[in-house]
Order: C-alpha cells, then structure tokens, then sequence
C-alpha cells in the first residue's frame, strides 16, 4: 500500500490564450483551463503505482474557484481525493509561496510516502516548485525523472536523465518526484469516469483551514520575494522564403552570398 500526492495546477491552453503585451502577462481570461501537462504525467506515474501496489492518490491544487475543473478532472482520471486551496490570501504568489502553500496543505493531509510532480508548467517552465515542495517538507527529492524502474512501500528507484546524464537513484520513502513527459502517455477518462468524477465532493481549504500547519504570512503576494519588472513577448515572425535564379553556379554563389550576409557562414577572408 502506498498514500500518492499529486500536486496539479490549472494552465490556460497555450494553444488558444492571448498575451496582454501592455501588461506583461498572459491574459487567462482568453482561454479555458486545463490541467497543466506535465501534472498529467505525474498523474498517470502515481496511478500505475496505486494500481500495481495499492494504496490511494490525492491531488492538490491552489488556484481560483475555477480550477476546480482541473481537480475534478484529476478524479476522473483516476485520483481518489482532490483538494484546492482557494482565497484571495494565495493570490499573486510565486513559485516560493506556491510551494510554501501546497506544502502546508501537504502537512495538512498528514500520511503521504510520495510526490509526484510534473517537472515543470507550460505557462511559468520554471521547474522550482516541486523541489522546493520537497524542501519545505525536508524530503529527498529526485528530478527529471523518465522512468519508475522498482517501487515498494518502503522505497522507490529510478531512472533520472539529465542532460547528456542517465542516473538510476535509489530512494527510501517519503519522497518526492518531478517526471518528464517520457515517463508515460497519460490515459483518457472514460464517459463513466468523468460522470463519476462530475459527482464527487472536491474539498476547498482556505487559509484559515491551514493556519495550525503555516505562517499565513508566508503566502499569496505577501510571502513571495520575487517581483516580476517586465515581460517582453516576442512577435512571431514566419518563414522568409527568397528564390535564387540563374544556373547552378551564379545560384550557388548567390545562396553563398545570403549566408554570409546574415553571418553564417563566418568572417570573410
């Protein structure tokens, strides 16, 4: 038997969402919301293991009432057990304050031997918040993880690639994972799964509810050190095709021509 923890976080679809350039931020208001990808992967790692040894798996989210969805959507794909936390006291945290909350609601839920996260989001690609989850739980922490080679109850090994590196670590129990999107392909509910999961009870704690386990001041833009200065989003440019006449010599000297105009091919000599 193995207590999973998945903590999931709701994304716009990065596909559909635009970007308020004054601003400087994604406006999520554009597009709907889903779970973040690589928390779908993370998803999936814990329910196979919860398949092949038993036990349960709770997701946990902090985000507005909306991502709810997103957590109850994680029910239907096979969690037992969903909570958000939700309140205008987590708002506008960063990645410090967002691992500070899941954290204490981690602390919160009290009996857990593993966490799963995704390695990073779509729409922050910061990859800190699960090793620094692990951090404030003071857990080991494995990054990167592409493959579960051995798990029991009492201990877990991996396969963990980092860049041109290819590790097999040895963990003991509680620990906490970040996974690739190589680990798996995360499965498709079923109409009855997502009937069941439309249903389902999802608990929302504010942050009252962890006052016992936190220091409220460590959360929302209160408890975050970082501030974003600017953000500059790149205008997208397409292809710039150029046809080059003449017979295959004057051709070949003309593409030369192109390439070392726009420094390709090395100083002139």
């Amino acid at each position: 038997m193995i207590d999973i923890i998945v903590p999931i976080k709701q994304v716009p679809d990065m596909e559909r969402v635009k970007f308020d350039t004054e601003a400087g931020r994604i406006d999520r208001s554009s597009a709907s919301g889903e779970i973040n990808p690589f928390d779908l992967n993370a998803l999936e790692a814990a329910v196979q293991l919860k398949e092949k040894l038993g036990g349960t798996v709770t997701t946990i989210s902090m985000g507005p009432p909306q991502a709810e969805s997103s957590v109850r959507d994680s029910l239907a794909r096979g969690a037992d057990r969903g909570i958000l936390l939700v309140g205008k006291e987590f708002a506008g945290a960063d990645t410090w304050a967002t691992s500070y909350a899941l954290a204490s609601g981690i602390k919160k839920l009290g009996k857990y031997d593993l966490i799963v996260c995704g390695e990073k989001t779509v729409d922050g690609d910061t990859g800190q918040v699960g090793p620094e989850i692990a951090e404030w739980l003071a857990i080991p922490h494995i990054a990167y993880v592409s493959q579960i080679r051995e798990a029991s109850d009492s201990g877990i090994t991996v396969l963990a690639e980092m860049e041109s590196d290819r590790l097999v670590i040895e963990s003991p129990l509680p620990t906490l994972l970040t996974v690739t999107k190589d680990i798996n392909t995360p499965r498709l509910p079923s109409f009855a799964d997502k009937m069941k999961a439309r249903k389902a009870t999802i608990e929302q704690w504010g942050a009252a509810e962890l006052a016992d386990v936190a220091e409220l001041t460590n959360f929302g833009l209160k408890g975050s050190p970082t501030r974003l200065n600017k953000v500059v989003i790149p205008s997208e440019e397409g292809r710039k095709g150029q046809v080059f006449r003449g017979s295959p010599d004057d051709a070949a000297v003309k593409v030369a021509d192109a390439l070392q105009a726009l420094g390709m091919l090395g100083s002139a000599k």
